[in-house]
């Protein structure tokens, strides 16, 4: 009868090993946890310090995480979210879901941060990106909606790039908005969920640009070895976004999910940013940036709403939109 004591003993302990490991919940959008994004780098290397099971899941792209979030409310099993950016931080922070970080760290952003809700770990420029032998490169939103380009661009309602192409067009053109969204209308399409199919479309040659980012050319530079890539300069200059990542108030593992918070700014995880989510880091690393980065198009201009102005401008932006594309 021994053995069959010593097997259950053995199965007790693991289960009991298993209970006692502290499981961490990461909501975050689908490029992040996948096969080539960040993801699966930051789980390996969270989990070999924290004694702990990082659990990653996807809701689509980024806007729709706060959307879900919101449905969920203080139920939800979720204890760290990452992937909004500024144009949803004040909508977050009125949920009141969410709880300051207290994560001190300099950081090398191109603008000042003083959030205590919300965490910054990579930012970027929005662009139409294209192929470099593309003919007539529209170099304004009025170029392209004067031109017979065509363009894939994602739904704001449930993608943060989306979101931030209305945002770039009222920071540019502020009254006139309407205006290049009516221009604009037939040269989009199709309109995605999320960044992935949109640029998937891109890459398949369903359209002559895609929205994406100036940093989006590393990616086939420095993965592909090609070349073939740009981002389109626009004269108007071009919209900055900030990603985020906030600790939830209703976790119930506050220590370990601000101990995550603080781990996104380390070496570990600013390294490998800009090869797999293909933007800036929050925090330079020791290394710098990979050879590829300074080949990439810098804007002269850039915008960016304050979190407040943009919660205030997004109905209003989001009715020129739907009204430009429904005709």
């Amino acid at each position: 009868m021994r053995l069959p004591m010593l097997a259950a003993g053995v199965m007790l302990s693991a289960g009991l090993a298993e209970a006692q490991t502290p499981v961490l919940t990461v909501l975050t959008y689908d490029s992040f946890t996948s096969e080539w994004g960040p993801g699966p780098a930051v789980e390996k290397a969270f989990e070999e310090v924290c004694g702990c099971d990082l659990r990653f899941t996807a809701a689509g792209d980024g806007a729709a995480l706060l959307a879900r979030l919101q449905l969920e409310g203080a139920r939800t099993e979720v204890d760290v979210v990452v992937g909004l950016d500024t144009n949803l931080t004040a909508a977050a922070a009125a949920t009141g879901l969410f709880a300051p970080y207290g994560v001190t760290a300099p950081l090398d952003l191109p603008v000042a941060w003083d959030d205590p809700l919300f965490l910054p770990f990579d930012w970027g420029w929005f662009a139409f990106v294209h192929d470099r032998d593309m003919a007539n490169v529209p170099t304004s939103f009025e170029e392209l909606a004067a031109s017979d380009t065509t363009i894939v661009i994602q739904d704001p309602r449930s993608s943060t790039p989306g979101l931030g192409l209305l945002m770039w067009v009222k920071a540019a053109y502020g009254a006139r908005a309407s205006e290049i969204w009516q221009g604009l209308a037939d040269n989009i399409v199709t309109v995605t969920p999320g960044w992935s199919e949109a640029y998937g479309l891109f890459l398949e040659g369903e359209a002559d640009m895609v929205l994406s980012y100036t940093t989006s050319p590393a990616y086939h530079l420095i993965s592909e070895e090609d070349e073939s890539k740009a981002a389109a300069p626009f004269r108007e200059g071009h919209y900055l976004q900030v990603e985020v990542a906030a600790r939830l108030a209703s976790s119930d593992q506050p220590e370990l999910a601000d101990r995550f918070l603080a781990f996104l700014l380390e070496e570990p995880v600013q390294s490998v940013i800009p090869t797999t989510n293909w933007m800036y880091p929050a925090k330079l690393p020791s290394g710098g940036l990979p050879k590829g980065y300074e080949t990439l198009l810098r804007p002269e201009i850039s915008h960016l709403l304050p979190a407040e102005e943009a919660l205030s401008l997004r109905p209003e932006a989001l009715a020129e939109w739907q009204e430009a594309l429904a005709r």
